[in-house]
């Protein structure tokens, strides 16, 4: 029951029915804003972190392909038997080579390197090597005192090694076709290569790529044996017909 107040004895109501019945929605509705800012805050918190893991995970790829096309190490490659099994596969790579040569390794997107691989005659590999692991590869071959003479420079930056069993100019001539349909020539022209422990600068591996391929000298060869009997023919053909000539004009009767 309400109470006499001291001063005027009117009746005084009680606060919380005050409040109760006249700021009720203001409080009401002061709770659903914060509950919408809370909720707003949430989902912008969320999109956060969901932008700061794409991100990551992004970059995580993009480390991924790096490594796999320039040769960093990580995982298993990093560690001293990783290195080993690298090495020794190199130089098998190089015990069955005739030549090698080297590009830049650089700015070449992994992709980019696929596609260089797969144009590749067969019996010729390319592989990025770390310079450190390659010069132990080449420890006993013969490829050693050319590659690392005075004035070679194959063991200098990241570069991309082409190891090439036995068809050297087709090998040549589908990279510099890899280039042209890439955009690469100013960049990612050949350095310098090896051939029978001779080492060749850019212009000099040119030349030889400039050689018949293997295709083209079996074409030519294919071409000279179908010819040999038909020159043998024409040969032994001629001799006949000047003999029966000979003949005929010997044996005809004096016009006297």
């Amino acid at each position: 029951a309400p109470f006499l107040g001291p001063i005027d004895q009117k009746p005084i109501r009680p606060a919380i029915n005050y409040l109760s019945f006249n700021t009720l929605p203001i409080y009401i509705a002061k709770i659903k804003l914060s509950m919408m800012k809370f909720c707003l805050f949430g989902l912008l918190l969320s999109i956060s972190h969901a932008a700061a893991f794409i991100s990551t995970s992004t970059t995580n790829s993009r480390s991924l392909e790096v490594t796999e096309l320039y040769g960093g190490a990580q995982g298993y490659a990093s560690t001293l038997p990783g290195k080993k099994e690298k090495v020794a596969r190199v130089k098998e790579l190089l015990d069955t080579s005739q030549m090698v040569f080297t590009i830049p390794a650089s700015a070449m997107s992994v992709q980019q390197a696929q596609k260089l691989r797969e144009s590749l005659p067969e019996g010729t590999t390319a592989s990025v090597v770390k310079n450190k692991l390659m010069l132990r590869a080449l420890e006993g071959t013969e490829f050693s005192e050319a590659v690392t003479s005075e004035g070679s420079t194959m063991l200098k930056g990241a570069n991309m090694w082409f190891f090439i069993d036995e068809d050297i100019s087709g090998t040549i001539k589908a990279y510099n076709g890899f280039l042209k349909d890439e955009g690469l020539k100013e960049s990612h022209q050949i350095l310098s290569g090896v051939l029978e422990s001779v080492l060749y600068d850019s212009e000099g591996v040119e030349a030889i790529g400039k050689l018949p391929t293997k295709k083209e000298l079996y074409a030519r060869l294919a071409g000279a044996l179908k010819a040999v009997p038909t020159k043998v023919a024409r040969v032994i053909k001629a001799p006949t017909t000047k003999l029966a000539r000979a003949i005929k004009l010997a044996t005809m009767p004096d016009e006297e």
